[in-house]
């Protein structure tokens, strides 16, 4: 995880928790002078515009104070989705049998591929276990990049 990403982290996390939600994740997307600051929440009664606008303006006044991003910015907090985004690793045990779409750091085969579709079978030493194509393959956490839920209709 970048430093930049583990310092908002640690700032917001809890902020996000004390009002009662879970904090999925967030994506820090730096582009040039204007940034962009992507914080998902979640909770058992689900997500609400309301709920965001809540957490809004309460990691605002904490980004205020803290500021960490010393550059413009905007500011979007956002419920997991169907196509939920998994940050960590407890997230992948959460999610056990269900399929994936994620990229890679490196690649991860002998023909240079690092994006793939599969189903979590499970997590083991820092490791996640993925079915691709009735092929089993353990990826290092460390490794993963990006990782979404395959939503389901």
């Amino acid at each position: 995880m970048a430093i930049k990403t583990q310092q908002l982290e640690d700032i917001l996390e809890p902020v996000v928790s004390s009002m009662g939600y879970e904090f999925v994740g967030l994506e820090y997307i730096a582009q040039g002078r204007h940034s962009t600051l992507r914080i998902f929440i979640d909770s058992e009664n689900g997500v609400g515009v309301d709920d965001c606008a809540d957490i809004s303006r309460q990691l605002s006044a904490v980004l205020d104070v803290e500021d960490p991003i010393a550059s413009e910015y905007s500011l979007e907090i956002s419920s997991p989705g169907l196509n939920r985004p998994l940050f960590k690793l407890y997230q992948y045990e959460q999610f056990i049998g269900e399929e994936v779409k994620f990229k890679t750091i490196r690649p991860q085969l002998e023909n240079g591929q690092r994006k793939f579709k599969g189903i979590i079978t499970a997590v083991e030493n820092n490791n996640v276990i993925f079915d691709i194509e009735n092929e089993s393959l353990s990826i290092p956490f460390s490794d993963i990049d990006k990782a979404n839920i395959v939503a389901k209709f």
